[in-house]
This record gives C-alpha cells, sequence and structure tokens, in this order.
C-alpha cells in the first residue's frame, strides 16, 4: 500500500523545537521531491518547504527561513522538518507531500502551489502554546 505518514506532531511552548518525519511506504521516495505544507485553522493551505530529490535543493517560505530545515535519508525512505524557536502562529496541521513532478521552487513555496504532487499524508497536528 502506497502512503505517506507524518509524525512527531504535539504540543509544544513558543521558542521550543519539534522534528517532524515524512516516512514513505510502497513506493522510494528517491525518486521523488517532497513539500511541506501546513494549514491553521480557518486558513488556506500554504508551502512552508521543499527538498529535491538528492537533497541539495531546498527552499523555505520567508516565515520559517532560519527556523526550519528540512532534510532527507533516502535509505530510510524518509523526510524531515526540524522547526526551532516554534512561535504560535505556527500553530498547524503539517502535511508532506511527494512528487515525482513537483518543481521546488521559491514560487512554487509562495503560492502553495500543488501541480505535480502524486501522494499526501494525512497530518501531524503542531501546536505552540504556553
Amino acid at each position: 500500500q502506497v502512503q505517506l505518514v507524518e509524525s512527531g506532531g504535539g504540543l509544544v511552548q513558543p521558542g521550543g523545537s519539534l522534528k517532524l518525519s515524512c516516512a514513505a511506504s510502497g513506493f522510494t521516495l528517491d525518486y521523488y521531491t517532497i513539500g511541506w505544507f501546513r494549514q491553521a485553522p480557518g486558513k488556506e493551505r500554504e508551502g512552508v518547504s521543499c527538498i529535491s530529490r538528492s537533497g541539495s535543493s531546498t527552499r523555505y517560505t520567508d516565515s520559517v527561513k532560519g527556523r526550519f530545515t528540512v532534510s532527507r535519508d533516502n535509505g530510510k525512505n524518509t523526510v524531515y522538518l526540524q522547526m526551532n524557536s516554534l512561535k504560535p502562529e505556527d500553530t498547524a496541521v503539517y502535511y508532506c507531500a511527494a512528487g515525482a513532478y513537483y518543481a521546488c521552487s521559491d514560487s512554487a513555496i509562495r503560492t502553495g502551489g500543488t501541480a505535480g504532487m502524486d501522494y499526501w499524508g494525512k497530518g501531524t497536528l503542531v501546536t505552540v502554546s504556553s
């Protein structure tokens, strides 16, 4: 069964850290660009970050630059999103998605575009609150 499963979400205080994982099963992530998206209550989904197949290219939305780091371990078929210095406005459900033809670019992240995405996870909730 082909699926992506996010994990690592939870409740954290402002300034804290979380590391999200996106694990693939039923297919090999090596051939896919991965995107992280989030959707806060009452807001539209937005692009957060993306990483190329090799991991050599990454992009971030402006609001998380310097705080979030995306990485991948193709040997473990898993992609990660390290989130530091978390703020209440980071509260959202975080989704990962895999696309064989997804173009990881600043414009894709800025627009939150999902063209080219083939698989989506069900999301993991991140709540930043004191």
